[in-house]
């Protein structure tokens, strides 16, 4: 046992090296990050991703050549507004893409055109945020990685109902057609073209380039050549024909269109294939001229090629013009008008760069699959891949190859946010070439520059749909930080070019032996979506083609490799045939195993073998899981089912007003909690220099050579968030845990609240629990909870509400906020501010106004008296009408916080008022820039003082610095540093680096600058941005604090759910023998049929715990022992197991048995009472059936309908009839 240093938990755990884990959120940080490569200068960019997809587009041309459009360079600028500003506004956080773009003339006609190199604004592109979210609309979102087939080529198997068994190979490519090869009952191979046109294996050999039967045959190796003499073909009697033999002539005829004399070949069967030669046929083979004649090759097993035989007999054609254009007839349904457009579809279908795609990953499956070394660039179909095909299949038809698994993992990869991007970016870069090219068609004779071309909207309109629309954009699952970290890490089968839950069948959504270490065979949700929704192991990678792979230690000749720095990652594929030892196998400390047969995985087999032969150990007993399972202490004792459920709950989990970490946890808390990114952590060393709730200031400690080349403070202000809202209407609000003057060191955790605590993840509290019966109130897992659990707020929640209202400008005139609502009290607009919004602070029960507001009613013109009585009483009410927001019928709670976006509407005096201030802002952001550039000019001029250039560049290749000029300040002072190309600066390597870094950070820096001036002006020209047709926008945020309730769910870490039935005082309580009564009392009954005796295993050991003020990790399969855990009881002075005698807190008798008593670790669930409790008097109805809606949403009601009133009229029970059908129906009349 060892004690862990973050959070000093004593750890069970026998393992002691265990690799540390990856960054939890890198599936999506790294995704993004090298889909715009941001942190590559231009040089360093890789032709991949959104380079790539630029390349594929441009150079764009016009119909006729004359003009060019071509690409040299993308680059990103800093976002218009901040995070906290686009949640706010309810707007999308996005940076502007522009691109560099060339403009050139080919045509010697237009010499007046001159060359134009422009910065064109595409569009803005949401952003990533450090948390691995986007922001759409004022909201988060996620996009959830998809698992996919991956593209290549796959064999299977089929039954036909006459019991043959038919094989089939499907070539998948990630855009082009589709091509299936496969067998019928006949034995002949069929070709199939987007699973429709179906045509003979052989008539596509010949269409591309096997013209003859002769040159199919020699494909694979099946007939003898012979030459045609008497003596010779004597000699072959009784051998087969392997082709057929023609007889052909030429023939002459007259056009009678042109009255041309046109020759044309002809042929003429003269013996059918699969013949067998007798003496009567030799004469009509020499008769017939050939030369030479097919015969099948002896000694070859002829069965094993029977299916060629058999596809030639079948084949319609016999020349490469003939299986050309029935090709062509077959998928055009017409006649090709010439040889070149027949041929043409043919290359267009599976050899055409532009139209046919298998990607890096399809070239790599089929190299490996069949065993080729074509090269990875080529990403069309050749003719050897076809053959090869052809070749496999035959082998499978012999039962000689395997058929492939399709839920094998090494067929199935993941597109991850950048690459669902990539394909987006790249349907929205081919819409915008074609306009381009249309434009340019259109502007022939005139001057025009690329921003001319290009309209923005086009790619913008194809990104946002996809953020807003795509099944795979979802609003982020907010509850607490476990779910969010979950929810960024999900993989889904379902979405666009995926699954549909309705034909997703049994074996898809099956655990799969290579799912180990890559796919959680426990976190799945319940439901229709149950294994077609997975989570990422937490150990797991996702390697450059998309597949996951996961670390194993190397084994040699019985020798583990214990440093971790020569782990291995490996995907499902090149796992295959390997012998995998398990984690907690026993070695000593050199890595040799004890044991002279060690338990092992080989594919889904399970062998126990020798040391020797051992391939590969894993390097952790939680590989298996997702985070969530992990974090479920004693998961091994638990039935897989109710784990299942408990780390689904887990997600579920309310953050609490005062939460606690776990006493018995698995050791992954701590790394959630900090992945999260939910916490503020210290960036290096440093000290304390003031603290309070709002704010933690530190003042950190660098190196001369860090603060050479950094243009930041070494004092940073941390903002702590307060009462932030969630997607889940959740509460985020964090304190520090530091104090003034403490030291603080890189990663060290400064606040704490939001579910963590002490920089650990903390969902729940622990509790002093019995399990017994108590009264029939714990019956069916329903849960008795103690008065002292409610009175000390241990399971208190806030919940925030928003409630917002927009001002429009209406046909019938502007709405108005304002506190003077007509017909309104002046009691009930006491809270309200003169713009009618509701004061902070001010309580709010149903029915209580938020926001005052009033909107023109629109009606005739008041008569010359009217207005003149209304100009001198004011009186307004006659033409406005109410619209005010009111507190809907459930609502209590606290107004926290208020606010008013405006839309700034300018008349000229203003734009005059404003041009000064503008003009100020900028000559301060050109003040700031000009001091930077100072700073950088010093510290490059301290490195290169007395030396030469080696030849100082921009990006573009235009020499800046000649070679060999030396350097002065003067020099430096006229280059423009954000285009200069970091390299060639001295002959000194080290000095470099560090110019390298001074650029990238003096970048850095001035973006930063530029940005935050940038959104100064336009905060002051455009004022708050708010979506179209909205003037204003109000928001008032309310609070509720929701004690624990009957009614509400609670749950355990191990699937024990339950609902909260009393809330009993704390005297009334089941007490110990000390007097102290229990927190919480779980029914037994609950235990034995789930199999979930983790939570027994957990609550003796918390109790041991709480008593000796200790906390433990007990990883998964590597947990705490019974024998531990009784050492710890005793040490505690507890009775075993934690049988405990107990006495009745209403008699103060002893109960007949002992019962087990502890500590366990409980959560709040998000279904709370609160939110599914309603009533209604009277409400809406539905327009057509003049029924209450339904549902609390729309403030539905009970339909008392025809066979109720049956029922009362079989009682005779005319009054409450009467009642029912007038009053209560809201017919008061009758």
């Amino acid at each position: 046992m060892s004690s862990n240093k973050l959070s000093s938990r004593i750890s069970f755990a026998n393992i002691k090296n265990q690799l540390d884990y990856p960054d939890f959120l890198e599936i999506q940080l790294k995704s993004f990050r090298e889909f715009f490569q941001l942190n590559s200068t231009q040089e360093q960019r890789k032709k991949e991703t959104l380079h790539k997809v630029f390349t594929d587009n441009f150079p764009i041309t016009d119909t006729r050549n004359n003009f060019v459009l071509e690409f040299l360079d993308f680059h990103i600028e800093p976002p218009r507004y901040s995070l906290n500003e686009c949640i706010n506004r309810g707007l999308t956080y996005s940076v502007p893409l522009k691109a560099k773009l060339k403009l050139y003339c080919t045509d010697p006609e237009h010499e007046d055109f001159d060359t134009v190199v422009q910065d064109v604004y595409l569009g803005m592109i949401p952003n990533m945020t450090k948390k691995g979210t986007f922001v759409i609309n004022g909201a988060e979102r996620v996009i959830v990685s998809q698992l996919h087939r991956s593209p290549g080529v796959f064999f299977g198997q089929s039954v036909h109902a006459n019991g043959t068994k038919l094989y089939s190979a499907r070539v998948i490519p990630f855009k082009g057609s589709w091509i299936e090869f496969s067998t019928d009952i006949n034995n002949v191979m069929y070709a199939y073209i987007d699973r429709k046109k179906k045509l003979p294996v052989t008539t596509l050999l010949r269409a591309i380039g096997f013209e003859s039967d002769k040159d199919i045959l020699e494909i694979f190796n099946l007939a003898d050549e012979v030459k045609v003499s008497k003596t010779g073909l004597k000699k072959l009697v009784g051998r087969k024909l392997a082709a057929r033999v023609l007889k052909s002539w030429v023939e002459d005829f007259v056009d009678e269109d042109t009255g041309e004399v046109v020759s044309i070949e002809r042929n003429e069967v003269i013996i059918d294939r699969e013949t067998v030669l007798e003496n009567e046929h030799i004469d009509q083979i020499i008769d017939s001229g050939s030369k030479t004649i097919l015969l099948h090759k002896e000694g070859l097993n002829v069965n094993d090629f029977a299916i060629i035989y058999n596809t030639l007999h079948k084949d319609p054609c016999n020349s490469e013009k003939e299986a050309i254009y029935h090709i062509y007839r077959q998928l055009r349904n017409s006649e090709p008008p010439d040889d070149s457009t027949a041929r043409d579809v043919i290359d267009k279908l599976f050899f055409s760069e532009s139209r046919y795609d298998l990607g890096e990953v399809g070239r790599f499956r089929i190299n490996k699959k069949l065993g080729l070394s074509t090269d990875i660039d080529i990403k069309v179909l050749t003719k050897e891949d076809i053959i090869k095909i052809i070749k496999y299949l035959i082998q499978l038809i012999n039962s000689k190859a395997d058929v492939d698994d399709i839920d094998h993992l090494s067929n199935r990869r993941v597109r991850t946010v950048g690459e669902q991007l990539n394909n987006h970016f790249g349907v929205g870069l081919a819409r915008m070439a074609r306009t381009i090219r249309e434009r340019m068609n259109v502007r022939d004779n005139e001057v025009f520059t690329p921003v001319d071309l290009i309209n923005s909207k086009t790619l913008s309109s194809v990104i946002n749909s996809f953020f807003g629309t795509n099944a795979l954009s979802q609003f982020l699952d907010q509850t607490n930080p476990l779910a969010e970290m979950t929810h960024k890490r999900r993989m889904s089968a379902l979405g666009p070019g995926g699954l549909s839950r309705e034909r997703a069948g049994f074996e898809v959504r099956d655990v799969h032996y290579s799912h180990y270490g890559r796919l959680c065979p426990i976190e799945t949700p319940e439901g229709p979506n149950i294994g077609l929704i997975s989570s990422l192991c937490v150990y797991a990678k996702i390697n450059n083609l998309g597949f996951i792979e996961t670390p194993y230690r190397d084994v040699e000749g019985g020798k583990v490799d214990l440093n971790s720095e020569n782990v291995i990652y490996l995907s499902a594929e090149e796992e295959e045939r390997k012998v995998i030892a398990q984690a907690n196998a026993s070695i000593d400390e050199e890595g040799n195993f004890l044991n002279s047969k060690v338990k092992s995985r080989y594919d889904g087999d399970f062998p126990v073998i020798e040391p020797e032969k051992i391939n590969l150990m894993d390097v952790a007993p939680n590989q298996i899981t997702s985070i969530a399972a992990s974090l479920i202490p004693f998961l091994e004792h638990d039935d897989a089912n109710r784990a299942l459920m408990g780390s689904n709950m887990m997600r579920q989990a309310v953050p609490i007003m005062q939460p606690q970490a776990p006493i018995v946890g698995t050791g992954i808390e701590g790394k959630v909690a900090i992945d999260s990114r939910n916490v503020i952590l210290a960036e290096g060393e440093g000290v304390v220099e003031f603290v309070d709730a709002n704010e933690i200031v530190i003042h950190y400690s660098r190196t001369d050579e860090e603060n050479f080349v950094s243009f930041d403070s070494e004092i940073v202000h941390y903002k702590i968030p307060k009462f932030k809202k969630t997607n889940q209407n959740t509460c985020l609000s964090l304190k520090p845990i530091v104090k003034l003057g403490e030291k603080v060191h890189k990663g060290k955790v400064l606040t704490e609240g939001y579910a963590t605590e002490g920089g650990e993840l903390a969902l729940g509290r622990n509790l002093k629990v019995a399990f017994m019966p108590w009264k029939g109130y714990n019956f069916e897992d329903a849960i008795v909870i103690s008065e002292r659990v409610v009175r000390e707020d241990l399971f208190t929640s806030i919940h925030i509400d928003e409630y917002s209202l927009e001002v429009r400008d209406t046909k019938r005139g502007i709405e108005e906020l304002t506190s003077d609502i007509p017909n309104i009290s002046e009691e009930a607009t006491k809270d309200l501010d003169e713009n009618g919004i509701i004061r902070v602070g001010a309580e709010v029960k149903p029915g209580d106004i938020l926001i005052g507001k009033i909107t023109p009613k629109g009606e005739t013109d008041p008569s010359p008296e009217e207005k003149l009585l209304r100009a001198i009483f004011g009186d307004k009410a006659g033409d406005v009408k109410d619209a005010s927001l009111k507190a809907s019928p459930s609502l209590n709670g606290v107004v926290i916080g208020k606010e008013l976006f405006s839309r700034s509407l300018k008349d000229r005096r203003s734009k005059a008022t404003e041009k000064p201030i503008i003009d100020k802002i900028n000559e301060e952001l050109s003040q700031k820039l000009e001091e930077l550039k100072a700073r950088l000019i010093d510290k490059i001029f301290i490195l290169v003082s007395g030396r030469t250039s080696q030849g100082v560049k921009d990006f573009l290749g235009t020499s800046i610095i000649p070679k060999g000029t030396k350097f002065s300040q003067k020099l430096l002072q006229d280059i423009d540093f954000i285009n200069v190309n970091p390299n060639r600066w001295t002959t000194d390597k080290s000095k470099n680096e560090t110019i390298k870094l001074l650029l990238l950070n003096y970048i850095k820096k001035y973006k930063e600058i530029e940005g935050e001036y940038k959104r100064k002006i336009f905060n002051l020209t455009i004022g708050d941005e708010l979506p179209r047709g909205i003037v204003q926008l109000a928001k008032v945020y309310i609070a509720k604090k929701r004690k624990l309730k009957v009614g509400d769910k609670m749950a355990g870490r191990h699937g024990n759910k339950g609902i909260v039935s009393k809330i009993v005082r704390a005297e009334d309580m089941p007490f110990l023998e000390d007097g102290t009564p229990v927190d919480i009392v779980l029914n037994p009954l609950g235990v034995p049929s789930r199999m979930n005796l983790g939570q027994i295993y957990e609550t003796v050991l918390g109790w041991a715990g709480q008593v000796l003020g200790l906390k433990f990790a007990t990883p998964i399969f590597d947990g705490a022992s019974l024998d531990e855990i009784n050492k710890y009881t005793e040490e505690a002075n507890i009775p075993m197991y934690g049988k405990t005698q107990l006495f009745d807190g209403g008699t103060g008798e002893k109960f007949d048995q002992k019962a087990t008593v502890g500590v366990i670790y409980m959560l709040k669930l998000g279904h709370m009472v609160d939110d599914k409790m309603h009533a209604r008097s009277i409400g809406p109805y539905s327009l057509i059936t003049q029924q209450p809606l339904g549902g609390k949403a729309q403030f539905g009601g009970q339909r008392f309908g025809e066979m109720e009133v049956w029922a009362l009229e079989a009682f005779g029970a005319s009054n409450i009839l009467q009642e029912i059908l007038t009053i209560k129906s809201d017919d008061v009349n009758g």
